[in-house]
């Protein structure tokens, strides 16, 4: 009986009995990204030091214009700007910036633009979407927006 290989993202294919899949070696080498070093795909544990580095900054800068009050919700609205301007112009949050990973698009763009730093943010925010990768080390917000995070 034949198993299944790939992702259920990628689409399930019947692989046959023999020991030699088509399983990439590494993360991104279906998609000509190098195994290792700069342009190489980011990791899971570098890429949720960003977000919480991020969450952190937002909380800090919503703070900062409700103190002593709790910043609420507020903190939420500080976060999506944190994560959809800098993305959208330079590819990177403050936390990405210290983490040295990046967005990248997949088509060769120079920039993300707001679409696709909007939608990453929004997906970002219910956290499933974020959570759940395929073997190229894409979420699905990465696979929606057409983009994959690399490191620096």
């Amino acid at each position: 009986m034949g198993r299944l290989t790939g992702s259920w993202l990628d689409g399930a294919q019947a692989s046959g009995n023999n020991d030699n899949d088509d399983r990439p070696r590494w993360r991104g080498e279906r998609l000509g990204i190098p195994r290792s070093g700069s342009g190489s795909v980011s990791g899971p544990g570098r890429r949720l030091a960003a977000f919480l580095v991020d969450i952190a900054l937002a909380s800090l800068v919503s703070w900062a214009f409700t103190a002593p009050a709790p910043p609420g919700n507020w903190s939420l609205l500080a976060w999506f700007v944190i994560t959809v301007v800098p993305v959208t112009l330079f590819g990177a949050t403050p936390g990405m910036v210290l983490l040295r990973i990046w967005v990248a698009r997949l088509d060769g763009g120079a920039m993300v633009g707001p679409w696709r730093a909007v939608v990453r943010a929004a997906l970002t925010f219910l956290l499933i979407p974020a959570a759940i990768w395929n073997f190229d080390g894409r979420a699905w917000h990465d696979r929606l927006t057409g983009t994959i995070v690399l490191n620096r």
